[in-house]
């Protein structure tokens, strides 16, 4: 398993890891050509009432909607990918209150600063750094809007 550069055994880095942060710069977890052909098809959100989430993320993100299966799920645009908001099942447990996972999209200065402000107005607006916003939606979910170049 590879996190921030490192190859976790059992919750500890292993030597070989290590060793090979060292010779690649940090880098670890497959070459680009691994990665060729690959990109994010799409993101799916569990959501506890599906109009208010497609309202908000219509309303703060201004996505628009791909596909209406309503009352199950809605699909949301996000370039070549979607946002599936799916309607949470009787029984499946909420989000953990307060939770730091989060999903971070990519905008423009202007779209992140329109995206700011509507937060602040609607009283979901959690926090930002000098390129990124972060809010949470209805279901208390972490999300981000950011300018940081990749």
């Amino acid at each position: 398993m590879y996190a921030y550069g490192y190859e976790y055994v059992y919750g500890r880095e292993s030597p070989a890891s290590l060793e090979r942060a060292k010779i690649d710069g940090g880098r670890s977890g497959g070459d680009s050509e691994d990665m060729a052909g690959m990109a994010v098809h799409h993101i799916a959100f569990r959501v506890g009432d599906l109009q208010r989430s497609l309202d908000f993320f219509v309303d703060v993100l201004g996505l628009e909607v791909r596909r209406d299966a309503r009352p199950r799920s809605v699909w949301l645009g996000l370039g070549d990918a979607v946002l599936m908001l799916e309607r949470r099942e009787a029984g499946e447990p909420p989000l953990p209150a307060g939770s730091m996972e989060l999903v971070a999209f990519r905008v423009d200065a202007e779209r992140k600063s329109r995206i700011r402000q509507r937060c602040i107005e609607l009283g979901c607006f959690d926090g930002e750094t000098e390129h990124t916003v972060y809010l949470r939606d209805p279901d208390g979910r972490r999300i981000a809007v950011s300018t940081y170049p990749l």
